[in-house]
């Protein structure tokens, strides 16, 4: 009955933040949720803020994240490299596909995956439009990536954060054993759309068609977007510090919220944006969420979950056992969604590196197959939705489709081999 109840508050909570009627924020229902799951008893009061405590510092990095990406994208950045995507492409779209694949995986890893999501996709419709091509193929490209290419660094999603705080590796560590997986799984992709979307990159520019409501027509004068060097050195700044600083003890969260006052305070003295503005850009209501949904989701593993999950993790970190811990991630970012699977998850394999490193991919990657497996492809979704230009559901999961199991096994192997050579 107490794993019924838990599940049950969990479904709401997920529900909730699905739908998010009224436009409210995904805390509304994950704070009650969490405080109900203490009153009756699912999870003590010491338990819950002993999660809250072991979350803090991850929720912490995901503000000041929040933060460099919105600074970075007000210093022109996103712009700038999608000025930089549009001349590359010489009005080709195979070529500008090729672009936005190599732009999306970049921000990904740097700067999170909601920063391809929120900041890049808008960016990417606006090029399409002025490059004149069709705007499917990149769009899609930008909701993909944000998934899959978040392999790379511990700060490229809020699940590698959690990871990597239980994996007992060093950031250059992680990133070393997870960079030929990335590739991977970025050129499957890659190989995947250019057959998928064969017709819109065949079609020549000036059969398109209507651009998307609020994006600059084709041909349309665009003033040369000049480099923001100083947001550029920033963010290189930012990243070295993550992999220098990290062995020294120094949290990544610092480390980000040095790099986002860098951007910041230049806004600031320009009266370009207000203190307020930077500060609501924490969002404080997801960050609450994030740590209820901690303790809901330890309340559900506490009374049972738990258990299940502990009995089908494979115990050998082999090639078969690497690839049941992905695939048995990927099944349960699907029914949980993916941060509810991460923290169900990683006590059960938090012995290995090379399976918490396997869970990762399949909570990484897993999520591109339905719209519910990441808070990022909702996210995509409405922001398409609201430009009229909402993905066609078959379509949809028929990419998916084919690309996630060709990525889960790419990344996989991947990642044994590697396992193998370093020894870990």
């Amino acid at each position: 009955m107490s794993l019924i109840i838990a599940l049950s508050l969990l479904g709401v909570v997920l529900a909730f933040a699905v739908a998010r009627p009224r436009e409210l924020p995904e805390a509304v229902a994950a704070v009650p949720a969490a405080l109900l799951a203490i009153v009756v008893h699912l999870v003590s009061p010491a338990a819950a803020l002993s999660e809250v405590r072991a979350l803090a510092p991850t929720v912490l990095f995901l503000a000041a994240v929040l933060v460099l990406a919105f600074a970075a994208e007000r210093h022109g950045v996103f712009a700038y490299v999608g000025e930089v995507a549009a001349e590359r492409s010489g009005g080709s779209p195979r070529r500008l596909l090729t672009a936005v694949f190599a732009v999306a995986a970049v921000t990904t890893a740097v700067l999170s995956l909601d920063a391809t999501v929120v900041l890049l996709t808008p960016v990417v419709f606006a090029i399409t439009a002025r490059v004149g091509v069709r705007p499917r193929p990149h769009v899609y490209a930008c909701n993909h990536l944000a998934n899959s290419a978040s392999l790379l660094l511990p700060v490229s999603n809020l699940t590698n954060l959690l990871a990597f705080a239980a994996s007992g590796l060093t950031f250059a560590g992680f990133a070393a054993l997870m960079a030929v997986p990335w590739v991977a799984v970025v050129a499957v992709e890659y190989l995947v759309f250019r057959l998928f979307f064969a017709k819109d990159l065949a079609a020549e520019p000036a059969l398109v068609g209507t651009a998307p409501a609020g994006s600059p027509a084709p041909g349309d004068g665009v003033t040369p977007v000049a480099a923001p060097r100083y947001a550029l050195g920033v963010l290189a700044a930012t990243l070295a510090g993550f992999g220098v600083l990290q062995p020294l003890g120094v949290e990544p969260a610092w480390v980000a919220a040095v790099g986002a006052l860098a951007l910041g305070v230049p806004l600031l003295r320009r009266r370009e944006v207000r203190f307020t503005t930077l500060l609501a850009k924490t969002d404080p209501a997801f960050c609450a969420f994030v740590l209820a949904l901690g303790v809901v989701v330890l309340a559900v593993r506490d009374n049972g979950l738990g258990d299940v999950v502990n009995a089908l993790v494979p115990s050998q970190a082999g090639l078969f056992g690497l690839l049941g811990a992905a695939c048995l991630a990927a099944i349960l970012a699907n029914l949980l969604n993916n941060l509810p699977a991460t923290l169900v998850l990683i006590p059960a394999v938090a012995h290995s590196p090379g399976l918490l490193l396997a869970v990762l991919i399949g909570v990484n990657v897993g999520p591109n197959l339905t719209y519910v497996g990441s808070l990022a492809t909702l996210l995509w979704r409405r922001i398409l939705t609201a430009r009229g230009a909402a993905p066609r559901s078959v379509e949809f999961h028929l990419l998916s489709a084919i690309t996630v199991p060709l990525c889960l096994v790419a990344a996989v192997v991947a990642l044994w081999a590697g396992l193998r050579i370093s020894g870990v």
